[in-house]
């Protein structure tokens, strides 16, 4: 099975196909957030500070740091905001950005071994990313779009995220630090979009035997009660065999989705976390004496009912 893994100074987190499922914090980037964006282009980084302790203390694995603000120092914003985020965590970072002197800046402080967000399938992105990939040892997310945009054809998609993963196994850069983003498009928009991610999942596992990732909250665009259509695209995203999601941590029913499935998949021994999470570490090492212990015991109690 492929492990992807990616580190802080003195945390690792394992991406892997029988592992728990890796949620990166999405909160960091000023895309959309006018606040956040304003603060972070005159250098004030107390929202970054909140939002990194708040994500953490929510339970992500990982955090997205992003500084795309338009007119703004890009590279020199991401070097200062991993720097803080590192003093502040021991999580393991996406480093994430669209300008490759961006990246580097931010690769160049960061103390582990970052996951890059983002390459694609585009000639010119892929013979200055991978490079900066190989050089700093880290590992990349692989978004599932070229030259030709993003197509609406699954086949087409998989056949670029093949080309990435090619790609760099050129570049000396092994499959298991590829991290494929198959492009979640909105279902209000494209009917096809729930079951058109999860075929490309799927054969991303079977046929490439990479790790998945994605922008979980794409799937809801423009649709209301979008954390339930969110949390639900999860749970079937990942038994379709994606193993980590850039989302919001802060919402309760993203996590407890993505919590159940893991009990569901059996990425939850004995159910600990979920125990631990919901009825605490009292009930949880009652619970486990009667799973191992009682658990015949209760399948008697339920015969009886039956019978009843």
């Amino acid at each position: 099975m492929t492990d992807t893994v990616i580190s802080s100074a003195t945390k690792e987190v394992v991406i892997g196909f029988d592992r728990p499922f890796v949620i990166i914090g999405e909160r960091i980037n000023p895309t959309g957030r006018k606040l956040l964006a304003a603060e972070m282009a005159v250098r004030d980084y107390s929202r970054v500070e909140s939002d990194a302790r708040a994500q953490v203390e929510a339970g992500a694995h990982m955090l997205d740091v992003n500084a795309g603000i338009p007119l703004a120092d890009e590279p020199a914003i991401l070097a200062e905001a991993v720097k803080l985020v590192q003093s502040l965590t021991d999580v393991p970072l996406s480093i994430d950005s669209s300008i490759v002197a961006a990246l580097e800046s931010g690769l160049s402080v960061y103390k582990g071994k970052a996951l890059v967000n983002s390459v694609t399938g585009e000639e010119d992105r892929l013979e200055t990313v991978l490079p900066l990939v190989k050089k700093y040892g880290a590992a990349v997310v692989a978004i599932s779009n070229d030259e030709t945009g993003i197509s609406e054809d699954p086949d087409v998609r998989f056949a670029v995220a093949k080309k990435i993963v090619e790609r760099a196994q050129d570049h000396g850069i092994p499959p298991a630090d590829v991290v494929v983003d198959p492009l979640v498009m909105p279902i209000g928009a494209l009917g096809e979009a729930g079951n058109q991610a999860f075929r490309i999942i799927r054969r991303l596992r079977e046929e490439l035997k990479v790790n998945s990732t994605c922008g979980a909250s794409n799937i809801s665009f423009g649709l209301p009660n979008r954390k339930g259509l969110n949390a639900a695209f999860l749970t079937m995203a990942m038994a379709s065999g994606m193993t980590s999601a850039i989302t919001n941590p802060l919402e309760p029913e993203i996590m407890a989705a993505v919590m159940g499935a893991d009990v569901l998949l059996g990425h939850d021994a004995n159910c600990a976390r979920w125990i631990r999470k919901f009825s605490g570490d009292r009930f949880a090492a009652q619970s486990h004496g009667g799973v191992e212990a009682g658990g015949a015991g209760g399948r008697r109690r339920e015969g009886r009912r039956n019978r009843g």
